[in-house]
């Protein structure tokens, strides 16, 4: 009564994915990434391709069968290619700057905010109001692009703020004279 994952993740030539129970670990060029996965949930190796398959037809077993599949293809998608996430300043005197690898972020405080960037995290600034984040685990970049957001999330009425490249933030109208 188990059933095949429909897609299969196709593993590139230079990636190593070994399975144990309960644990993966992928290791390609950009690094290594080590993952626990549900026990239940049985991963195959058959040459250049992964596929998950699940115990039962359970709803529980139905999400948990998802949820190990994309986590391992993230990680192969991680050593190979590897994540970013690029995030737009705007907002007069608003500006981003690298100190080191630490991130520098003027947006109007009184002081300069000092971002550390976690392991296997890299910061990137190409021009002064923007800040690319790098990285080979797609969860942890999206949380340091996220915690840099939070610094100073875009405001409603001039727009000023943090923001993700492509995002667009509801304006509002204000007050009237």
């Amino acid at each position: 009564m188990s059933r095949i994952g429909k897609k299969p993740i196709e593993v590139p030539a230079g990636v190593i994915v070994s399975i144990d129970p309960g644990r993966v670990t992928v290791s390609g060029p950009k690094g290594e990434l080590r993952q626990d996965v549900p026990a239940r949930m049985q991963i195959a190796q058959d040459g250049d391709t992964l596929t998950v398959t699940r115990p039962t037809e359970r709803g529980e077993d139905r999400a948990l069968h998802g949820l190990t599949r994309t986590l391992i293809a993230n990680m192969v998608e991680g050593v190979t290619n590897g994540y970013e996430k690029r995030l737009e300043i705007q907002g007069v005197g608003y500006r981003a700057t690298l100190a080191g690898t630490d991130l520098d972020l003027q947006v109007g405080y009184s002081h300069a905010v000092k971002i550390k960037p976690r392991q296997g995290i890299e910061f990137e600034v190409p021009i002064p109001t923007q800040v690319v984040v790098r990285g080979i685990d797609k969860q942890i970049v999206g949380q340091t692009a996220a915690e840099i957001r939070k610094v100073r999330p875009p405001e409603p009425y001039k727009g000023k703020g943090i923001r993700y490249e492509g995002e667009h933030v509801r304006r509002k109208v204000g007050k009237r004279a």
